[in-house]
């Protein structure tokens, strides 16, 4: 997972041609670091080239604006031609929920 800042995450989000994951989150939230070590443990179990990327909310104001973020940790898999607004996941729970939501988006 590659920690992007806001015109990093903008510019990805404007090229088409590979599918995205991005987990958004904030410094302090406890559910946060739970999320995000489900995540690390998914991503062993997805393609290598698939982009998961990471940002903190607080420095992505466009972006929070933009897909209308509610909450933290939220988890967002952009498809490929970037054709369909992304469904937001707020609530993890586990590591196959997190696997069958990207590979049902990103596959």
């Amino acid at each position: 997972m590659k920690e992007m800042n806001q015109p990093e995450l903008l510019e990805l989000l404007a090229t088409k041609g590979e599918p995205l994951v991005l987990f958004l989150h904030t410094p302090l939230c406890g559910t946060c670091k739970a999320a995000r070590r489900m995540i690390e443990v998914a991503e062993h179990l997805l393609p290598p080239n698939l982009v998961i990327a990471e940002g903190n909310v607080n420095m992505l104001p466009d972006l929070v604006n933009t897909y209308q973020i509610s909450s933290v940790p939220a988890l967002l898999a952009i498809s490929a031609d970037r054709s369909t607004e992304p469904d937001i996941i707020y609530s993890l729970h586990s590591v196959e929920r997190v696997l069958a939501y990207i590979r049902r988006v990103t596959l």
